[in-house]
């Protein structure tokens, strides 16, 4: 898509260089942009906006997530220099701020996903909410949950907070502010039908933890990266991966989805772990 607003704008051996893709969050566009190109940031900015008609404000990605608090840094290109928006996703408003806590539009089938699956009077832990789109998807969609959304970055923290009350799902939605183990220990150890675990760069230090998270028995969605040479494979090793992550539990691994390609043979899975507490 990038490259075909840039023809005409950079040469061919210059937009042979482009990433095809970028992310789009409301109205703030976040762009890769190779280092071979960096005297060129303001014109592809330039060419975003007038070729994307929603968007306000372009910014580099200028370091990779990292840190606890999932973020990264940004450089502004053009158009308002703000990093706060506002998202909506299957029905549901979210206020964002792209700076300073995690936020990715690439999950969105994934979410729905998961809130297609929650049943009644469903309790669900969150251990890893961010500004609560999981949290808040599920509870829109299933009046009858109570979904605890933890996470250790107050700015998340407070965003999930604010786009509970904005959906109207502030009395099933509580938006707890800590690290994920602490907090299940603490308060919610034996209390969920439903885990999520949504940050696949560490979700396997955490497994012991969802399952203390669990009642008698419940489903944990696990969430890992993979390397392999397509979907297929990727499956599998996902679903490989997760048994090897519960092996010390009664388990079966139900379903194991493909989320995403997040680098080349690399992939985000999530595998749907149905645990038996002893």
């Amino acid at each position: 898509m990038l490259k075909n607003m840039l023809t005409g704008v950079l040469d061919a051996e210059a937009a042979a260089q482009v990433y095809s893709a970028f992310d789009q969050v409301g109205d703030i566009v976040i762009v890769k942009i190779p280092d071979g190109l960096a005297g060129k940031k303001a014109v592809i900015a330039e060419a975003i906006l007038a070729n994307v008609k929603t968007a306000k404000a372009v910014f580099a990605q200028a370091s990779a997530v990292r840190g606890d608090f999932r973020v990264r840094d940004l450089e502004f290109l053009a158009g308002e220099n703000r990093t706060v928006t506002e998202y909506k996703e299957h029905g549901c408003r979210f206020k964002v701020d792209v700076a300073k806590a995690y936020f990715s539009p690439r999950l969105s089938t994934e979410r729905q996903r998961i809130a297609c699956l929650v049943g009644e009077n469903e309790t669900i832990v969150n251990m890893f909410a961010g500004v609560g789109t999981y949290s808040i998807v599920i509870a829109k969609a299933n009046k009858t949950c109570k979904v605890y959304s933890i996470d250790s970055n107050p700015v998340a923290n407070d965003l999930c907070a604010e786009n509970a009350k904005l959906n109207k799902v502030y009395d099933r939605v509580v938006p707890i502010c800590a690290d994920a183990a602490d907090a299940i220990r603490d308060q919610l150890t034996g209390v969920a039908d439903r885990v999520l675990m949504p940050l696949p760069e560490r979700a396997k230090e955490f497994i012991e933890t969802a399952v203390m998270a669990l009642k008698d028995k419940g489903v944990i969605h696990y969430f890992a990266h993979v390397r392999a040479g397509a979907k297929k494979e990727a499956k599998w090793l996902g679903a490989k991966d997760a048994h090897e992550a519960f092996k010390g539990y009664d388990h079966k691994v139900t379903e194991t989805t493909v989320v995403r390609e997040v680098g080349p043979r690399f992939y985000q899975i999530v595998a749907d772990v149905e645990v038996t507490r002893d």
